[in-house]
This record gives structure tokens, sequence and C-alpha cells, in this order.
């Protein structure tokens, strides 16, 4: 079996760990984000000051954004030289681990300060683990896939994004429709974190059947792994690697807008409830995960600079109707559901459907674990991690007004489009089959 001829049974195969294990991981560190804002604020950062407490809260969710970086560097490195699939495993382990130990955690009127710094403590091991997780999820897809169809292929894990944000949300909004504000605050939102123990263990079945992909045993087979392929990496490709993180700016600001900032702006600011706001956020995930491999295969055919130069633009111009929705929807819940769906999971799958091949497209296999992990994870900390941060201060210097975080996200969108465009104009990476010949990855000059 050879990624050429692209054996269906095993991608269907490969793609099902890869997307079960994405699944569990974005839903273990999503749903430290959507707890952040209406838990964390009241239960571990108390204070005078809502805002300020709110802040606090988005900070250690920040934290797990800065560690990204290590994680994606620590387990790329390793997936270069030893294997995708071994560093999946270890990856899902330290993710499960630590989130169901974030449910475990005494509150700050319970143990005082040590609560938020074991919240810290733990939300790093969520980032770390979640650093080496995205890169491999994806890599065994595109690298199994046949060339023509990787975008759609690669594509499919990404869906775990939309799953594992549903799921987050959906969790939190059953459990407060069940329980009274107080049984949720004293105990309820743990049992979202303690629910991760059950299914890592389903994902650790699943991702031990699998086998490492073929374009990194020909690798393997030629004796060419790198001593240290983050040097290769920005030896040979510093401009892919700076457009590569151009290019997820726009990802990173509108989905933490959308998927994280904006339940906390429903609850406080425009008082819809936690369970209604979070509906919304679970619906725009249920239709993402239609729309992402759509735009997966458009890519394929389109080519992925143009489709996400194109979606970024529309992604990030959709902020303004849809922040005006809400804001004019006079409490009306379908009106503000609309307001997230359309530009949430519509738009926004325009740009995450063919972001991994997109990226996976800008190295070779040498050092494509690596490349494609730094430069999703370390541009997530300007992008995704201080996102709710800026968010939440710009609405308060625009007097509750979300104006200036629309701005915020255009031009997080003219980056990203500016950067895609480049890439499109760039040149196709080269790298040898198993058998020494070379040919030119589908993606960067097409």
């Amino acid at each position: 079996m050879s990624a050429a001829t692209g054996d269906e049974k095993a991608i269907r195969r490969v793609v099902t760990s890869a997307l079960v294990g994405a699944s569990i991981e974005w839903y273990d560190f999503f749903l430290y984000g959507v707890v952040a804002g209406i838990v964390f604020n009241k239960l571990y950062f108390p204070g005078s000051d809502p805002v300020v407490s709110t802040l606090l809260a988005y900070t250690t969710f920040a934290v797990g954004f800065v560690t990204r970086p290590l994680g994606g560097v620590i387990f790329g490195h390793f997936g270069d030289k030893i294997g995708r699939k071994s560093m999946l495993i270890l990856t899902l382990m330290i993710m499960g681990v630590a989130t169901f130990l974030i449910g475990l955690v005494p509150t700050y009127a319970q143990i005082g300060i040590a609560a938020p710094i074991l919240l810290l403590l733990l939300r790093v091991a969520q980032g770390i683990g979640l650093g080496g997780e995205w890169g491999g999820a994806v890599l065994m897809a595109y690298e199994y896939a046949p060339k023509e169809k990787r975008g759609f292929y690669a594509s499919l894990p990404q869906i775990g994004l939309a799953i594992g944000l549903c799921m987050a949300s959906g969790v939190v909004a059953l459990l407060s429709f069940l329980l009274t504000d107080e049984q949720f605050l004293a105990w309820g939102w743990r049992i979202a974190f303690l629910l991760s123990g059950v299914m890592v263990v389903v994902g650790m079945y699943i991702r031990l059947h699998v086998q490492e992909t073929p374009e990194f045993a020909a690798v393997k087979a030629r004796n060419a792994e790198l001593r240290i392929p983050f040097f290769d990496m920005l030896k040979r490709y510093p401009g892919n690697v700076l457009k590569g993180m151009g290019a997820r700016y726009i990802d990173g600001v509108f989905f933490n807008i959308f998927g994280v900032f904006s339940i906390n702006y429903l609850t406080s600011t425009l008082k819809i409830s936690r369970t209604e706001a979070l509906l919304g956020v679970m619906a725009a995930a249920v239709v993402m995960i239609f729309t992402i491999p759509f735009f997966g295969r458009l890519s394929d055919r389109l080519g992925r600079p143009k489709v996400y130069m194109w979606g970024s633009l529309i992604t990030a111009v959709a902020a303004f109707p849809g922040f005006w929705l809400m804001t004019n929807s006079g409490g009306n819940v379908f009106l503000i559901w609309l307001a997230i769906i359309v530009p949430f999971g519509i738009f926004y799958a325009s740009v995450y459907g063919p972001e991994a091949a997109l990226f996976c497209d800008l190295f070779d296999a040498k050092v494509r674990y690596t490349g494609i992990s730094f430069v999703y994870q370390f541009s997530g900390i300007f992008a995704s991690g201080i996102t709710p941060i800026i968010a939440t201060a710009l609405l308060k210097s625009g007097g509750g007004q979300p104006w200036q975080i629309c701005m915020y996200v255009l031009f997080a969108g003219v980056v990203s489009a500016i950067c895609a465009w480049l890439i499109g104009r760039s040149a196709p990476v080269v790298e040898p089959h198993a058998d020494g010949r070379s040919y030119r990855a589908s993606g960067a000059g097409r």
C-alpha cells in the first residue's frame, strides 16, 4: 500500500483514528474556554470587579495557547524522527489526564491561591498535549491520501474541532439546563471535565490500531530523518513559516471571538441565558461538520491558497452583520443563533477546511510534523490565546458596543488574505519519492 494508490480501507481507518482523537482533544481544550468566562472567573479568580475576574480567567485560557508551540516543537521533533503514530498516542494521554484532573481541582474558597495555580499548571499540560496532537492528526490523513484529494482528506480531522466544540458546548448546555445555577457552579461543571477520562480510553483503543504513514515510512527507509528537524525547517523554509503564521491569523481570531468570547458577551452584555448562548455555538459547530469537508474538497479543485484567501476576507467581513444582528436582536434567540451560525458555521469553514493541507503543502515530509505544528501553534499565541482578552478590553473601551472587535477581526482577515496570496505565488515544495524521484507537492504554487 502506498500514498499514491490511496488504499481506501487504510485511509478510512486512519482518518477515523485522527478524527476521533482530534475530537476528544478539542473537546478537552475548548471545554476550558467555554467554562472560563462563566465558572472559573467566579470560583478561581474571585474579585470585586467582574471584568477583572473574567480577564484573569481568560488569561489562564491564553496560557494553553502559549504552551502549545512547546508541545508542537517537542512532539513535532520526535514525530519527524520516530513517527507520527506514537506521538499521537502520547499527546492524547497527556491531554485526557490533564482535563480529568481539572475536574477535581478544589476552588479558591477551599484551598486559596493554590487553586488557580493548579488550574494554570493543568492548562499548561493541556496546551502541550494539543500542541503535538493537531499536527500529527492532520498529517496521518494528509500523507495517506492520494495527492489530488489531500485537501479533502486533511480537512476530515479538522472536523474534530467542530465536534469537540459541539460536545463541549452541548455538555455544558445540558448541565446548565438540568441543574440550577447553584448546582452547576458547585459541582455540575466538573462532570464535563471528568467525562474526558471515558473518551480517552475509546480514543486510545482506536489509535493503537493504525499504521505509520507511507511517506514517513519512506523517509525512515532511506534513513533520511534529520537530527534536529526544527533547525532544518527554519533554514530551508523561513518564508513559508512566516506566511503560514500570517495566514493562520484569521482562523484563531475569528474562532475565539465567535466560539469563546461570544458566550460571555451574550450572557453578560446582552443578558441571554447561558444555555441559549451555548446552544447557538453548538448549532454552528454542527453546521461546520458538513461545511469543513466541503471547503476542503473545493481547495482540491480551485487551489488551497485561492480558497483560503477569499475565505479569509469573507469570514472577516461577516463579523459586522453577525454582531449587528446580535446587538439588535431584541433578545430574539433565533436571530442570535442565526448571527452565530452563518458567520461561524459556514464562512469560517472556508478557512478552517483547507487550512491543514495548505500548511502541509509548505513543507516536505522530513520536517512536515515540526513545520505545521510550529506554524499553527506558535501563531496561535497571538491569533487565538489573547483574543478573548483583547475582545473583552475592546468591548469595554467601546462602551459595550462590539464594533472595535469587528475592526480587529477585519484586520486579521486582511493579514491572512495577503499571506495566502503570497503562498499562492510561491514555488511548490519539491520532495523525493521513496525511489528517489522527485515530485512537486500540491499546494503552494497552485
